[in-house]
């Protein structure tokens, strides 16, 4: 049995017997490693068997994270809706920031932007104020989110260029990916479409390096289409093949339409080496 393995069998016994306090410590910590290699059912399933012994915010905090990232927006919202007033109640202003930033992303997830703003603006000066440089890059990164989803992309990036250098400082290999992404999104949307992959390219192997299927799914995607667009399609098949694989392995709520893009992307190109052109 691994570590991992015996820490959850740990948590598995804490909540048989009732013992909140190792069920907490114990399941915060099973759910960080899990959380960071996109095991976000699992994340759900065990911060729930923690919250039958009482609320506890961090629990609160992981489900929410588990179930924005599997596509259930109104279950994570109120899930962080449970963990913001125990961390303001525990004067965690750390993690009090780390909510406000995570409900914003629920947000602009919904397709709110403007509200999410609203969340963000209150999260970066706490994290300034507790010294968070981690959470600041993260605020920064999401505000430029926002913004790019409101269709300012010079203020996007500006935010997103402001957060890389603070992830690298800090060592968050996969916030840097995240915003390296979000970079190649924003240069995509200028009609940058070579420089956009080259920060794609940057980010994959980092995705790669940190387990990130998920995030790595979205790289591999936003590839695939700028392959279309240049009218590889070889290469874009290739991309999309590997983006359902990983849609697959993490649950993905996009794993139809990705496969449905595949489906069509693939026809295309039979229609190409048929001398015939796409339909």
């Amino acid at each position: 049995m691994t570590s991992l393995a015996r820490w959850a069998e740990v948590h598995r016994l804490a909540v048989a017997g009732r013992e909140a306090g190792i069920a907490r410590d114990v399941g915060g910590q099973v759910s960080r490693v899990w959380l960071a290699t996109s095991r976000f059912a699992d994340v759900a399933r065990l911060a729930g068997l923690t919250l039958t012994l009482g609320a506890d915010a961090s629990a609160f905090y992981h489900l929410g994270w588990a179930k924005n990232a599997t596509g259930e927006r109104t279950a994570a919202l109120a899930a962080y809706g449970q963990a913001l007033p125990l961390y303001r109640a525990a004067g965690d202003r750390g993690n009090e920031a780390a909510t406000l930033t995570s409900i914003g992303v629920v947000y602009r997830g919904l397709g709110e932007p403007q509200q999410a703003l609203e969340y963000y603006r209150q999260a970066l000066p706490i994290t300034r104020e507790v010294g968070d440089r981690a959470g600041e890059a993260t605020t920064l990164n999401n505000t430029g989110a926002a913004y790019d989803g409101l269709g300012e992309l010079q203020r996007a990036l500006e935010y997103y260029q402001q957060a890389l250098p603070i992830r690298r400082e800090v060592g968050d290999r996969a916030g840097e990916a995240t915003t390296l992404n979000n970079i190649g999104l924003v240069y995509d949307g200028v009609g940058e479409p070579q420089r956009a992959l080259e920060y794609y390219r940057q980010a994959l192997p980092i995705l790669r390096e940190v387990g990130d299927r998920a995030v790595e799914a979205v790289t591999r995607y936003n590839m695939a289409m700028i392959h279309c667009a240049q009218g590889d399609l070889d290469q874009a098949v290739a991309e999309l093949e590997q983006v359902v694989e990983l849609d697959r392995q993490v649950s993905h709520p996009d794993l139809r339409s990705h496969t449905e893009m595949l489906v069509r992307v693939r026809q295309e190109l039979a229609d190409a080496n048929r001398g015939r052109g796409p339909r």
